[in-house]
């Protein structure tokens, strides 16, 4: 049965310009400077250089065409955005180029990624051509902490119906023993058990404790993971000394083979350029964007001329409207662009400075016990701009200090009331709750009810879900798995 209805909807608008603002917004400085020289390559009315002061005047004639205009296609905000993706940590200065003179000291970290670095160990292996294109496939399935995720039969499904390639699971299971052998150990594998079994492999037999651990990983891995070292002493029939060394070796290994490459902080990982510079002396703070190699823009003279006189006669050919068309439509496109970089530098500037007023005394020094509470509608309702803005500048970007290059993610966490009434930032309470799990007796760790005993004696008024939840996203396990023999 159909049925008709009337239904209002509610529906913010965005144009093509601020569609393009949103996405400039999101790019960090590395990327932008090659997304701007995409740009500059695909549109001639764009231009690097100064604004001319003639540019500014000549669209003042541009006929009969400014209809187009009033035509524009509009988008609306659920064509662009389904789901703003806000993070779980919810909800004028100087803009110089001083940095220029300092763009040496900047540090970020570059060198092989993770790929490069499997992929040029693979090209020195002596393998058919085959076993290249099988290796490199299998190399692209590998994930940034090291692991094929993907079972191998499915891997020669893809290459069949995929890369019209016709492998064998055990052409596959050839390759990946291959893969398997490169640096760094442990890469390649399917699952945590033969990650470590891989790792301990290279470790030799001529110490009892390695020929232990590989015993215990190879047969006894469930107990292993669940502290059950009472049956594993006992199967083995080997001291709690045995097991203690033995478990000393397995915990030499590292779970996570790729994750050294995958660390935005590793020097080995891609780089990492900051988007604000902030310098702090006596004279106080100063905050600008790191400008880099971000060229100004400017329209081209040429094509405004190629308008205005195309504009100019009225008794144009339909080729010669379509020219015309193409050349407004180029102009367009750069003053559309030109405006959103410039909305894009501004928006950054007056996110950050809210941000650095919010955290001034953090600021200073850079001690987190320092830092405030403060999420993103702190920041909104500074600024004036939306929620999903901050969210998306604070997301992606990061600044340089004199103690440190930090993600601005970092600097926002949720707030919890101390017993006296003061506001205490939560990430203050992990820092707590980390250093007592750090400095606890591992033969009796302490547990999620202990840890809440011992902040609420400190006046901190927390419960002991919330324990449990700031121990999960420290990634600290229960007090069972941390026990120690």
């Amino acid at each position: 049965m159909l049925n008709q209805r009337l239904q209002q909807k509610l529906l913010q608008k965005l144009s093509p310009q601020q569609i393009q603002m949103i996405k400039l917004l999101e790019v960090p400085t590395l990327q932008i400077e090659e997304r701007i020289k995409k740009e500059l390559e695909e549109n001639p009315a764009l231009e690097e250089g100064a604004d001319d002061e003639d540019n500014s005047s000549d669209q003042e004639e541009e006929g009969d065409y400014e209809e187009k205009d009033k035509d524009q296609e509009e988008f609306t905000l659920e064509d662009y955005i389904e789901d703003d993706d806000i993070p779980d940590y919810r909800l004028q200065t100087k803009n110089n180029s001083r940095d220029d003179e300092k763009r040496s000291e900047i540090p970020f970290s570059g060198g092989l990624s993770f790929q490069e670095h499997l992929e040029s160990q693979l090209g020195l292996r002596d393998l058919t051509e085959k076993q290249k294109i099988l290796g490199e496939y299998v190399l692209g399935n590998i994930d940034e902490d090291g692991y094929l995720r993907r079972e191998i039969e499915n891997i020669v499904d893809d290459l069949a119906f995929l890369q019209n390639i016709e492998a064998t699971v055990e052409e596959l299971e050839e390759i990946l023993k291959i893969i398997q052998d490169l640096e760094p150990a442990g890469v390649g594998a399917r699952t945590l058990r033969e990650c470590l079994l891989l790792q301990i492999e290279k470790r030799g037999n001529n110490n009892p404790a390695i020929h232990t651990a590989r015993t215990i990983l190879e047969t006894y891995f469930e107990e292993f993971t669940k502290r059950h070292y009472d049956k594993i002493t006992a199967r083995l029939g080997i001291s709690d000394n045995d097991l203690k060394a033995a478990i000393d070796e397995i915990l030499k290994l590292n779970p996570k083979p790729g994750g050294v490459y995958s660390d935005p902080f590793s020097k080995t990982s891609q780089p990492i350029i900051p988007d604000f510079i902030l310098e702090f002396s006596e004279d106080g703070f100063d905050l600008h964007l790191n400008s880099r190699n971000l060229p100004e823009l400017r329209l081209s003279s040429a094509y405004n001329e190629m308008l205005r006189s195309y504009s100019k006669d009225k008794n144009q050919k339909k080729d010669m409207k379509d020219a015309v068309m193409f050349v407004k439509q180029k102009i367009d496109s750069a003053k559309w662009f030109i405006d959103a970089i410039r909305q894009r530098q501004n928006t950054l500037l007056l996110t950050m400075n809210a941000i650095l007023e919010y955290q001034q005394e953090y600021f200073i020094d850079g001690d987190e016990t320092r830092l405030k509470p403060m999420i993103l509608k702190d920041v909104a309702e500074m600024t004036g701009l939306d929620i999903s803005t901050v969210s998306r500048v604070a997301n992606s970007k990061f600044i340089q200090t004199h103690f440190g290059i930090f993600p601005l993610k970092f600097f926002f966490s949720e707030g919890l009331q101390t017993d006296s009434g003061e506001e205490v930032s939560t990430r203050e309470i992990k820092r707590i709750l980390q250093d007592f799990i750090e400095n606890e007796q591992k033969r009796r760790p302490l547990t999620d009810e202990k840890l809440t005993e011992i902040l609420q004696e400190k006046g901190y008024l927390i419960a002991r879900r919330t324990v449990a939840k700031y121990r999960e996203q420290l990634n600290i396990p229960v007090a069972r798995l941390r026990r120690e023999i």
